[in-house]
């Protein structure tokens, strides 16, 4: 039988701070810059860590996503295992491009206080260079969580601003995440968490993302 997890006031996913709120964003960062994490496959992961930034094969005619929940990742990427998905990054972008992409990011789904019926909400959408889901948090193992972590999702509209003008360092994070996979497999969960990205509460307003 499973372990019930932890219920939203207790979970703690990824050595955070404090107990975590229903749409908040949690994420490592500065007074500069924001780590958000992607999976890529070897070809494109390999090419953006020697250049420091995204070049080809990388596509800029196709939205990529950007998570600052590292365990979400995991999830989403298997620990790295999945195809397509073998390279685990860290890119640092700067806090002022991070906080454009979500004053002007529409819901993925309608919030009625916010465009009022589903017809605005709709042509929002579509005129949008930027998008935003939330989905639920993970756990260490995998287990979701009430509270919800935010998906940004870049549009080819934007992807030159995030690539050329946000970007200010792309880590390796794959050796990271093996190596914290198999503690958790071998059931050293607390030695796995201490070696997970910090992430704390992230100070942003945006009532149109549900974020207060």
């Amino acid at each position: 039988m499973c372990r019930a997890e932890k219920p939203v006031a207790e979970a703690v996913p990824a050595r955070q701070v404090g107990p975590m709120q229903m749409y908040e964003i949690r994420a490592d960062y500065d007074a500069d810059d924001i780590v958000v994490y992607q999976a890529y496959g070897p070809a494109i992961g390999d090419a953006a860590v020697r250049a420091g930034g995204f070049v080809p094969p990388f596509s800029r005619t196709r939205m990529t996503w950007i998570k600052p929940s590292f365990l979400w990742l995991m999830e989403r990427s298997g620990w790295g295992r999945k195809p397509g998905q073998e390279r685990i990054l860290g890119v640092r972008i700067s806090r002022s491009g991070w906080e454009s992409a979500l004053r002007r990011a529409v819901l993925t789904s309608p919030e009625r206080d916010v465009h009022g019926d589903s017809a605005a909400w709709r042509k929002a959408l579509r005129e949008a260079d930027v998008r935003v889901q939330w989905d639920p948090e993970r756990t260490l193992r995998g287990g979701k969580l009430e509270a919800r972590s935010i998906q940004v999702g870049v549009s080819r509209h934007a992807i030159d601003e995030y690539a050329d003008e946000w970007v200010r360092e792309i880590v390796d994070l794959t050796p990271l995440t093996r190596r914290i996979h198999r503690l958790v497999v071998d059931g050293r969960h607390g030695r796995a968490r201490d070696l997970l990205p910090p992430s704390r509460p992230y100070p942003f307003e945006a009532p149109h993302l549900r974020l207060s």
